[in-house]
């Protein structure tokens, strides 16, 4: 496990709210370098907001957010990406009609400083083109996806997809990783096969994570920590056994089911 170090990310007091729909309420929360932070609740907690909030996708109306040591409130997520911190989505977003590998590759765009029609879709090669796809492959590698990295991703099983998807993100080499209900549909194996890949990139890369996951026996099993929220506010933040017993939360969310996870 990596040794925790000051905070990669420190969120103060942020409110967002959609017309008078309150989506998130005063939430404050630090995560530290090399941490692996659960974030759980109901639906509609407020959990997605949250990581939009960070990556960029929504402003705050309140509070601040800040990545090492840098203020990114009101931030594009383009420049938020550039920072250092990747995202996976619930639902699967990539390009359907290319490859695992050109998906990977758009993943590095944050890296193709000579653009990319000039970095490779035109056949242009220069050491920068060659090192982002000397990456691309090693993530494959990594990802054990050789035998799928030519195959368009229409035709991929889902739970291969949501391995592609946590590759591009990889692909950006980030720092901090947001990671949005990995194993949503999965079948057992699958979920396995996700969940290790997870932790590998935590435990041998050394990558912050924050994931939200609704499977309480995965939050419980990989996570250092747990946010818990509900309608927007955060309402617990410790260890997993501690949270695990907390009667607001038990109240809130989990009922029998976090006593039983």
């Amino acid at each position: 496990m990596a040794e925790l170090k000051k905070p990669h990310l420190q969120i103060e007091n942020i409110s967002l709210h959609f017309g008078g729909i309150e989506a998130l309420r005063e939430v404050s929360l630090t995560v530290g370098g090399g941490e692996l932070l659960a974030i759980i609740g109901p639906n509609g907690a407020g959990k997605t907001s949250l990581l939009n909030c960070i990556n960029g996708v929504y402003r705050p109306q309140e509070g601040r957010i800040f990545f090492e040591g840098n203020e990114l409130t009101h931030l594009k997520p383009d420049h938020i990406a550039r920072m250092g911190i990747g995202r996976t989505f619930q639902n699967v977003e990539l390009f359907r009609n290319m490859t695992v590998l050109d998906n990977l590759l758009l993943g590095r765009h944050v890296r193709f400083y000579s653009g990319l029609l000039r970095g490779g879709f035109l056949g242009y090669r220069n050491p920068e083109e060659i090192a982002n796809r000397r990456r691309v492959e090693e993530i494959i590698d990594f990802l054990e996806m050789e035998q799928w990295r030519k195959t368009l991703v229409r035709n991929l099983p889902y739970g291969v997809q949501k391995r592609v998807e946590l590759g591009r993100a990889l692909a950006q080499e980030p720092r901090l990783l947001l990671v949005d209900e990995p194993t949503s549909g999965m079948n057992q194996e699958e979920t396995e096969d996700i969940v290790r890949f997870i932790l590998d990139v935590h435990e041998e890369v050394g990558t912050s994570i924050i994931l939200i996951e609704h499977d309480m026996g995965v939050v419980m099993d990989i996570s250092e920590r747990v946010c818990v929220l509900n309608f927007g506010k955060k309402i617990a933040d410790g260890p997993p056994d501690e949270v695990q017993r907390n009667p607001e939360v038990s109240q809130a969310y989990l009922g029998e089911e976090m006593q039983s996870a």
